[in-house]
């Protein structure tokens, strides 16, 4: 009798932890453009993270269009929907919508694109969609630190300061084209919108307080063209097969040469955070562990350009 012998290749897979190291609860949220890629992590789109928690989970070698960012002040139980969290909210409440569930505006966002063009990983700190919570992110390969580990709330500009929690603090800072400074979001420099929808007519200089973001966070993405500043998107090489870390409020230890005041409890605590429904899971982590928007990833053909941030919320 012959026996023939199937050897199924295993699936690669990366790991993902994402750590609040900050003094208060957040609301994490995944979301994953389905319309580019349907690789999905294996991780709720949604949970709730107490203070220094974390959550490990795995994503596919070829996870394309990722992003990750923080929701604060969430009351899912008597406020369902994009508007139960101060900023970051998103279809769905507590589980971001799949289709529809990328996040409210200001929201300071981590995206990935794995195994993306000459095979690499493509990574950004994006603050496009404004700036809400300090973060970086990591690797267990050496390769680069994207991050925004300064608290823009306090010092931001008086036209994009907000949304502010009961006792009158910031929680964030919008961005130029969220705050509507030109009136015409559709067709903005702010934005990177109508005749302005190109680097060529876009520049840094036709962005209104471009440089408070950049100037603060030099390794983040502080509008829709700032590849061009080669401190904006990061890559590394898709063989090493890197593991990464995703920290909110991360102490200055993780090797950022970003300028400005770092996070601290009392420049950043928001009070008592609101109640939540979440049945979501989380581990105690470690000791020292580690308005119009363009998809970043469309200019390596990774990603669709268009009104990414504020349509699909």
């Amino acid at each position: 009798m012959l026996f023939l012998l199937l050897v199924v290749p295993s699936v690669v897979a990366r790991s993902f932890t994402v750590y609040n190291a900050c003094p208060f609860t957040i609301w994490p949220a995944v979301f994953t453009d389905l319309t580019i890629g349907t690789a999905v992590p294996d991780v709720p789109t949604g949970w709730e993270a107490p203070p220094f928690t974390a959550v490990t989970f795995t994503a596919p070698n070829n996870w394309t269009a990722g992003r990750i960012w923080g929701r604060r002040d969430c009351n899912f139980t008597t406020n369902p929907g994009p508007n139960s969290c101060l900023d970051g909210g998103c279809n769905g409440g507590l589980l971001c919508d799949p289709h529809t569930g990328t996040g409210v505006p200001p929201a300071t966002v981590a995206e990935w694109t794995l195994q993306g063009n000459g095979n690499k990983d493509f990574y950004d700190v994006s603050l496009v969609d404004g700036y809400n919570l300090p973060m970086s992110i990591t690797n267990s390969v050496g390769c680069p630190i994207a991050d925004c580990p300064v608290d823009l709330g306090p010092n931001c500009p008086s036209p994009l300061k907000g949304p502010y929690d009961s006792t009158g603090f910031p929680l964030g800072c919008k961005s130029a084209c969220d705050a509507n400074l030109t009136g015409n979001p559709l067709n903005s420099p702010d934005c990177c919108s109508g005749s302005y929808n190109t680097a060529a007519t876009c520049p840094t200089t036709g962005v209104q307080y471009y440089w408070y973001f950049k100037g603060n966070c030099p390794n983040s993405y502080a509008y829709a063209y700032d590849e061009s500043s080669n401190t904006a998107l990061w890559t590394c090489n898709s063989a090493l097969l890197a593991n990464y870390t995703l920290t909110f409020c991360p102490p200055p230890t993780t090797g950022s040469s970003s300028s400005g005041p770092t996070p601290t409890a009392s420049s950043i605590i928001s009070g008592t955070a609101a109640a939540s429904n979440s049945g979501s899971t989380v581990q105690p982590a470690h000791s020292g562990a580690s308005a119009p928007a363009r998809s970043h990833l469309a200019i390596l053909g990774l990603a669709t350009c268009g009104l990414f941030a504020t349509k699909m919320l």
